[in-house]
């Protein structure tokens, strides 16, 4: 055998030396130190979006729904009273006289082409062509609107119908215009002998 810390193997010697642990020591000085980064925490501001997966988005969704409820509860009922096609024609001849008087003579014109026909709530004018349809659809709503307002019916439709074929009965002269609106309402006439009115 030999030196004392040797083993020797098969004719080899390997020796063992004792190891020391040697602690690596962290400095403890402010200057070697590394800051860490703080967390940023963000508040949520009244506006922020809410998670779909929070509670706080459920109680919001139950809100909403119950605030929907009421607004339908609340939903306003629109007049339907009954009329008759003499007030619908008084009203329409009487928007065509707004109109003229605003200056929308084509307009007026295609008001006053022909007689629109009621049936039931749905008011029906034939127009000439595809061209003036398109016009009269511009003023189409402000019409209705007056018309559900002065008839007291929100039921009111209006279709346009293109017939090509159609017999213009346009009144031209004031004479023109009040013998038909005399058609419309007989008292007219009365009032004007009544009242010696000029035409």
């Amino acid at each position: 055998m030999g030196k004392l810390g040797a083993i020797e193997v098969a004719n080899t010697s390997v020796e063992v030396v004792p190891t020391v642990k040697i602690e690596k020591q962290i400095p403890t000085t402010i200057e070697n130190t590394v800051e860490k980064p703080k967390p940023v925490v963000q508040t949520l501001s009244p506006e922020a979006k809410v998670s779909a997966f929070s509670l706080s988005s459920i109680k919001q969704k139950k809100e909403l729904a119950e605030a929907q409820k009421l607004v339908s509860k609340e939903a306003i009922q629109y007049p339907i009273e009954p009329f008759t096609e003499t007030d619908m024609l008084l009203q329409w001849n009487k928007f065509a006289l707004k109109l003229e008087e605003k200056g929308q003579m084509i307009m007026h014109s295609l008001m006053l082409i022909n007689d629109p026909v009621l049936v039931g709530t749905k008011i029906t004018h034939e127009l000439p062509n595809e061209g003036t349809r398109l016009e009269f659809e511009r003023t189409k709503n402000e019409l209705l609107g007056y018309l559900r307002g002065m008839l007291h019916n929100h039921d009111i439709e209006i279709e346009l119908v293109v017939n090509e074929k159609m017999e213009n009965k346009r009144a031209f002269t004031p004479q023109d215009k009040f013998n038909r609106l005399n058609e419309l309402n007989p008292n007219l006439d009365l009032l004007r002998k009544t009242f010696d009115l000029d035409v």
